[in-house]
């Protein structure tokens, strides 16, 4: 849902992704939970009359649902920047930030949820390594954060790259997101000679999704999830273009170069 107004980040500094929840219910407790405020309502105000405050994603951990408002490679707007200062929506190769929609004491389908750590995260292995996949390392450089706390530092927000809380972020007051999921391993190479027509494996099924994830969707729809088939060396082979790689180096064929960089999220 691209909303226009693109603008470049500072690429002298290196990637970050920013952590953030839509915190759109303050009166919610532990005695008192509310219901979760649906995602269309969130996505409605990011395109209307919050467009302002948009942020590149918006997520649901209950559905594995997401609206993307700016492309990464462009600033979004759901960081406070003041004038003079450093530029908080700007300081990074790219600066990806990301809404999770939740409160404290959230109500869905009848369970009610304390923290983001405790909802079912679902989409984080796919979110996690599409930042990844943009350089953001998997590292809180200022901790992974654990409660509404603040903890900001100029210094290591423009000098070390990875996740920030909205807590972590200098000239912002803010104290989400809270809890964060932790980061999902990934799956290591198996070896060109894995890729083979017939070979059913769950690991087919992690590469598929991550290149559709990716824009990288030659698949049809007869296509079965987790065998090696033609439509997997077409799509793989369209990652691999869109890494740079050409010829030889771009038939389809999974390398471990190309492998690590899709970042397959780790099977347990």
């Amino acid at each position: 849902m691209d909303l226009g107004d693109h603008a470049p980040c500072d690429t002298g500094f290196p990637p970050k992704a920013i952590a953030h929840i839509t915190a759109d219910r303050d009166d919610a407790t532990a005695a008192h939970p509310k219901d979760l405020v649906p995602f269309a309502n969130l996505q409605a105000l990011f395109t209307g009359g919050k467009r302002e405050m948009a942020p590149h994603i918006l997520w649901s951990p209950f559905t594995g649902t997401f609206a993307q408002f700016f492309p990464a490679t462009s600033r979004s707007k759901s960081l406070l920047d003041k004038q003079g200062g450093t530029r908080t929506n700007r300081a990074g190769k790219v600066v990806l930030q990301v809404e999770a929609l939740f409160f404290p004491f959230c109500r869905v389908n009848g369970e009610v949820f304390a923290t983001l750590a405790d909802t079912p995260c679902k989409g984080w292995p796919e979110l996690n390594g599409w930042v990844r996949s943009w350089g953001v390392p998997d590292v809180f450089p200022m901790g992974h954060p654990h409660g509404f706390t603040s903890n900001r530092s100029e210094q290591i927000w423009e000098t070390k790259g990875g996740w920030y809380a909205h807590a972590h972020v200098p000239e912002n007051d803010h104290v989400d997101p809270g809890s964060w999921p932790e980061f999902v391993a990934a799956e290591p190479f198996p070896g060109a000679a894995f890729f083979h027509t017939g070979q059913k494996s769950p690991v087919i099924a992690a590469m598929h999704r991550r290149l559709v994830a990716e824009g990288c969707n030659r698949y049809t729809a007869d296509d079965v999830l987790d065998v090696w088939e033609p439509d997997d060396v077409k799509s793989y082979a369209a990652w691999q273009q869109k890494l740079g790689f050409s010829g030889s180096d771009a038939d389809g064929t999974p390398g471990a170069s190309s492998w690590e960089q899709l970042q397959v999220p780790h099977l347990v």
